[in-house]
């Protein structure tokens, strides 16, 4: 079996391009009504260690399902991609996190192919070093090629490939898209991909409501940190000075959307200045920043998605109770 050497020098934004995007995100969300961050400023270093723990949880059952459901099928899921067993196959992983599932595709990947490389697209180059360091530990054979990047608001820019490639779009992570933003991000990946290749989509589906909210409010008060730390970051980031302490985490089911939303709601009237964003901003008490959906799935909304992205539905794995389905999708 061919080895490739590990890249682990991360490709990483420049300070003043971070800053500038944190800035206008702020900005933007924080000067209109109702007031929204987007869930991407949630992982910073502190956020996703945060997130990560929150994928251990007993209350949190998306992580544990999608890799029950992969490991069962990675096969049955490369096969798919690379039936003809060709000399190379690529894996593209937008919002990569740790990379902690997609080892188990990956493992399935080098049982068929002599020589498979690994695309991890993250935000968070402190997540995107740790996945490396775990892929390059575990499965060394694989080439890893980082890029640290803003997937939803800067191209992803993919050089050629001899062989096929399965972008993957797993953990659940499109629902935290409203369907146009999904539709838009799906379609900016399928415009680097060519005729063979394929998207591996992860989707959480509807279900009974206490399951929904109670994964995204958990009892530890883990979900509740996480949500907080994005003020944390805005104070650290762009000079701001939130009582972090006087914003509670609060989840709720939007039916009429069919989502789990997540806001920060103020317990008390209260200024605040974000220094570097040049903002004062006043909040009466029960006023919300609206920081993360996660949008719920159908069978038929599934389609609807990949369809009007471009793809194809091939194929679908879902678990014994119907909670999540990991769907494979062709280039029309």
């Amino acid at each position: 079996m061919r080895t490739y050497a590990s890249v682990l020098d991360v490709e990483r934004t420049t300070t003043a391009e971070a800053q500038h995007a944190l800035t206008h995100a702020v900005l933007r969300g924080l000067s209109r009504r109702p007031r929204s961050l987007p869930p991407w400023m949630f992982y910073d270093a502190e956020g996703s260690r945060l997130f990560e723990r929150i994928t251990t949880l007993p209350e949190y059952y998306p992580t544990r399902t999608e890799r029950a459901i992969l490991a069962t099928n990675a096969d049955a899921i490369i096969a798919a991609v690379d039936g003809d067993a060709s000399s190379s196959l690529r894996l593209v992983e937008l919002g990569a996190g740790t990379a902690a599932k997609t080892v188990i595709l990956l493992e399935a990947a080098l049982r068929v192919s002599g020589a498979v490389s690994y695309v991890p697209v993250d935000v968070s180059s402190d997540a995107l070093e740790v996945a490396c360091q775990n892929i390059a530990c575990a499965l060394p054979e694989v080439r890893i090629q980082p890029v640290v990047r803003n997937y939803t608001t800067q191209p992803l820019q993919l050089t050629s490939f001899d062989g096929p490639t399965l972008g993957l779009y797993i953990g659940s992570s499109i629902g935290n898209f409203s369907p146009d933003d999904a539709r838009a991000i799906l379609q900016r990946l399928g415009s680097q991909l060519r005729e063979g290749d394929a998207l591996l989509l992860g989707t959480d589906m509807v279900k009974d409501v206490s399951t929904l909210l109670a994964a995204y409010d958990d009892a530890e008060g883990i979900t509740a940190r996480f949500n907080q730390n994005v003020l944390r970051r805005v104070n650290r980031e762009l000079g701001a000075n939130f009582d972090v302490d006087r914003f509670c985490h609060r989840a709720l089911w939007n039916s009429t959307e069919s989502r789990i939303e997540m806001h920060l709601e103020s317990t008390k009237d209260q200024d605040v200045s974000i220094r570097n964003a040049a903002l004062d901003l006043h909040f009466t008490r029960f006023e919300t920043i609206h920081t993360e959906n996660s949008y719920k799935f159908t069978d038929e909304s599934i389609r609807a998605l990949v369809g009007d992205a471009g793809f194809q539905v091939e194929r679908a794995w879902k678990d014994g109770r119907d909670w999540y389905t990991v769907t494979l999708a062709c280039l029309r």
